[in-house]
């Protein structure tokens, strides 16, 4: 829960000084938090995945380029936004940007609105990933204390089979049955069985093929 408490920074990475002072008056202006790099490798180096906020990335770059920090940070399953500073012959690189996960480019010269509004939409949606990701973790963990039986019967119950067909398939009476659905029920914190369903939904990816949907 710690990274929920952590304060959205605007990470810039951009090699030149000029464009970091300007940057840095213009957050310092609407009172948002900003960190400056000015290298991708300088920001790699104090990168932290929990770490909330958004990437302002300059798409070309002596060294290593703003196109081959996506790259790596796309390896890496960074789920910060980025808003690539391009120039007017960097369109079609930016184009490519986005097909490969950037939120949005901007054009130099740019507005100072328009980047800000392009900002305060990267972050919004980093929050909306991170508490997604947040609750997937946690539909896991509850998932993890689940008794091999129950497991089993939640299988069953995903599939929309009825309490008697459980019993009948897993040769256990329906009452044993209906007491693992509650446990299955309670230790998942939920009272639906629509809701039990969406919970297993929202991370059966990362389940394989334990689980199986009609």
């Amino acid at each position: 829960m710690q990274q929920q408490q952590q304060e959205p920074t605007v990470f810039i990475i951009d090699d030149d000084e000029a464009v970091r002072d300007s940057l840095k008056m213009l957050m310092n202006s609407v009172g948002q938090k900003v960190q400056f790099f000015a290298s991708p490798a300088e920001f790699l180096e104090a990168y932290d995945e929990n770490h909330p906020g958004c990437i302002v990335l300059d798409i070309r770059i002596p060294g290593m380029s703003g196109l081959e920090l996506q790259s790596k940070l796309n390896d890496m399953h960074c789920i910060l936004p980025i808003i690539f500073i391009t120039g007017h012959g960097d369109v079609p690189m930016a184009v490519q940007a986005i097909k490969d996960g950037a939120m949005n480019f901007i054009q130099k010269p740019f507005r100072d609105q328009e980047l800000l509004d392009y900002i305060n939409d990267a972050l919004k949606l980093d929050a909306q990933q991170r508490a997604e990701l947040l609750e997937h973790k946690e539909i896991l963990r509850r998932l993890s204390t689940l008794t091999e039986r129950e497991r089993e019967v939640l299988h069953h119950v995903v599939e929309g089979k009825a309490n008697k067909v459980i019993a009948a398939d897993i040769n256990l009476s329906q009452r044993t049955v209906e007491i693992h659905r509650s446990r299955v029920m309670e230790k998942l914190g939920t009272k639906s069985l629509a809701h039990l369903v969406r919970q297993v939904m929202q991370v059966k990816e990362h389940l394989k093929d334990e689980f199986k949907f009609k």
